[in-house]
């Protein structure tokens, strides 16, 4: 996908440029990132977990599984981004409900409102993947497209590989990881590579994205500019630390399948079933599109643990 040149240029943040936005998934790890850069760059920012003009109150995302549940919310404006996900399925929040459901009515609630500017954050290596969390995602996706072919939305899909930031889950797994001499990975681990991409990048891809001149519209792969293994990502972790080199170990496959099926029963914990299956196939792509999109190549992933190391006992998941 080409970004026509029109991306990553510095955009004016004045007059025509400022826009209303809504942003669903405000208050997540990703959410609070995107929120940070729309507000500095001038934008109003709409969000849900706020009561709507001081009477509607606050839309809980699942239950907003009809588009007459958004009508309402999508009343003046601009663009919609929609940054809530969850990795793992419960009774509260379920995955049908939250990746399929409730963003396909948001979709054709904006399509109906004339918000033709819409992106949805979904996620890189979704394809051949028959977990609930890839089939869930790809329903958004696909809908997402063919409201984009229809000519109704100027649609953009967003799928980020491994996202690294303060305040995220698994990065924080990933640093306490990397805190061991010794482990014991996934054999995965060892064989299928990760692009990590640091959240700041991502909220400055989104930003970009939202511009009114910028033309991209279907897919776009969030990257950083460095693949690498899970096993070799800890190790740069490690190595940021200020520590010598662990000594990395594969798990046997049942003893894979058997952490990942107590993680299953564990509902705090990003290890389980579907985040193993995400982690058995290459999670990687072309750096490009961000490249035009920031104006500079991404950070690697060598380079971006370094400000958290210090942080790592105060962050939560």
């Amino acid at each position: 996908m080409r970004c026509r040149g029109l991306c990553h240029r510095a955009w004016p943040t004045v007059g025509a440029s400022l826009m209303n936005i809504l942003l669903c998934g405000a208050t997540g790890f990703i959410g609070r990132h995107i929120h940070q850069a729309l507000t500095q760059a001038g934008h109003t920012v709409r969000s849900l977990h706020q009561p709507l003009n001081g009477t509607t109150r606050p839309l809980r995302f699942t239950e907003a599984t009809c588009p007459s549940r958004w009508r309402p919310w999508l009343e003046g404006m601009d663009a919609v981004i929609n940054a809530v996900g969850v990795l793992r399925d419960s009774r509260r929040a379920p995955m049908q409900v939250v990746h399929s459901q409730a963003p396909v009515a948001l979709l054709q609630a904006a399509a109906d409102a004339g918000v033709r500017k819409v992106l949805h954050i979904s996620a890189l290596g979704l394809t051949g993947n028959s977990r609930l969390y890839a089939r869930s995602k790809l329903a958004a996706e696909e809908a997402l497209l063919n409201l984009n072919q229809r000519g109704v939305l100027d649609g953009v899909v967003l799928q980020p590989s491994v996202v690294f930031g303060p305040g995220g889950a698994s990065s924080v797994l990933f640093q306490q990881l990397a805190r061991f001499p010794w482990l014991l990975l996934p054999p995965p681990a060892f064989t299928c590579h990760i692009q990590p991409v640091a959240v700041e990048e991502l909220a400055e891809a989104v930003l970009k994205l939202t511009h009114p001149a910028c033309t991209v519209r279907g897919r776009v792969p969030i990257v950083g500019s460095q693949a690498l293994t899970l096993s070799d990502f800890v190790q740069a972790l490690r190595q940021q630390q200020g520590l010598r080199a662990a000594r990395h170990w594969p798990l046997p496959q049942a003893l894979t399948h058997l952490s990942a099926t107590l993680g299953d029963c564990v509902p705090f914990t990003p290890w389980g079933h579907d985040t193993l299956a995400l982690m058995s196939h290459d999670n990687t792509a072309d750096a490009s599109v961000m490249t035009s999109l920031l104006g500079r190549a991404p950070q690697g992933a060598t380079a971006f643990g370094r400000a958290q190391t210090a942080a790592v006992p105060q962050l939560a998941s």
